[in-house]
């Protein structure tokens, strides 16, 4: 065999002995990377979505438009979002980061002071739905219905009745004409009111609309523009309560926004009697409607009570209330049969429960023979 025979012969035997290692070297290498195509590349919209998905962190990754990665802190109100949109031609991925409405847990109902007291809890044949009720003949003073009277309660806009008495007795000048202030703002309850700051009105108007559409503002100024100011309206209001003989009445304000103006059934029922001698009250708070010119364009109100414009109703004086710890709140002077009859009902739920109440006693004492009517007592639940 020649020399160059030989060379050619070796070279053939070196290539061969290395084939399967050279095979195998190329199978791994496809292999590494078929997994590394299948494994998404760290930066990827894919590879962050997974990041995203396994972290219980609250940082997580948030892809730009562009594929870069940013750390960003997310929220409770937060969550992350896939959109995909097309740039220059080409499919992207990204996640934007989206804010969301938090869940408001239910607040329980705020209780009443008659409900805190378990006055609700008390029953009565008419099934009424005040938790305090009191119903007399006005002419003669019996009473013919009883329930929880003696109890002192929160009253809130019952107390415009008292007001309306201050201011109608001190005789000042209905015509002078009155000024809406910061003062008026109310502060308690945070209530709102149709008459601005600077509004102006005679006091006769402010007292029509307190007394007929519970007016806050209006109460306030009427107290406010008291000759010493609202201290010595609030002292004026006391001592009235005293010569009627309201002995578990105080006032604190000329509005009725504050729990602590109280009082209970009975007292109430004397200044329902008592204010039923001005015929000024009378007019004003049995209105159906009204209209004032406080600056700018006129203002019609309208009466809180919807039985004075029930034909089915003699109305001759009324008065509503409300705030949270008084429950709904009505005192009523009306003839019934010709009989003229007090009503007072305290703490009652739902918004017409009041008016349904009094519904109530006037079918019962219309069904009862007026001169037989006998006197029914409800207290601790006894009839």
């Amino acid at each position: 065999m020649g020399k160059s025979a030989l060379i050619v012969f070796l070279s053939l035997f070196l290539v061969l002995a290395n084939a399967p290692v050279a095979l195998a070297s190329a199978q791994t290498k496809h292999s590494t990377a078929k997994k590394a195509a299948k494994k998404p590349a760290a930066g990827t919209a894919a590879a962050s979505k997974k990041a995203i998905a396994k972290s219980g962190s609250r940082k997580r990754l948030v892809i730009s438009a562009r594929g870069r990665s940013n750390t960003a802190s997310f929220n409770k109100n937060e969550k992350l979002v896939k959109k995909v949109v097309m740039v220059h031609g080409r499919r992207k991925v990204t996640y934007q980061r989206i804010a969301f409405a938090p869940v408001v847990p239910a607040l329980p109902p705020v209780l009443s002071a008659g409900e805190q007291a378990g006055l609700n809890l008390t029953r009565d044949p008419l099934e009424l739905k005040s938790s305090v009720a009191l119903v007399l003949d006005q002419n003669s003073s019996e009473v013919l219905l009883d329930k929880n009277s003696h109890i002192a309660l929160p009253i809130a806009s019952l107390t415009k009745l008292m007001t309306s008495m201050v201011v109608v007795e001190s005789k000042q000048d209905m015509n002078e004409v009155l000024t809406v202030t910061d003062d008026d703002i109310d502060r308690e309850k945070h209530s709102s009111s149709r008459l601005r700051i600077g509004s102006q009105l005679t006091r006769a108007d402010m007292l029509h609309i307190a007394l007929m559409s519970s007016e806050n503002r209006a109460a306030s100024a009427l107290g406010r523009s008291y000759p010493g100011g609202l201290p010595a309206f609030v002292a004026a209001m006391n001592a009235k309560a005293r010569a009627l003989g309201m002995t578990e009445t105080h006032y604190v304000d000329s509005t009725g926004l504050s729990h602590l103006n109280v009082a209970s059934a009975r007292d109430l029922s004397r200044l329902v009697m008592a204010a039923y001698q001005h015929p000024v009250i009378r007019q004003y708070s049995t209105d159906s409607k009204y209209v004032v010119e406080p600056g700018g364009r006129p203002l019609q109100y309208s009466t809180s009570n919807h039985l004075v414009e029930n034909p089915e109703w003699q109305i001759g004086l009324q008065k509503t209330g409300y705030i949270n710890e008084a429950g709904r709140c009505m005192v009523m002077q009306t003839t019934i049969d010709g009989r003229q009859i007090v009503m007072v009902f305290l703490d009652s739920r739902g918004k017409y429960s009041r008016q349904a109440d009094a519904d109530r006693v006037r079918k019962w004492l219309a069904d009862a023979h007026p001169a037989t009517l006998t006197r029914v007592k409800i207290a601790d639940g006894q009839t």
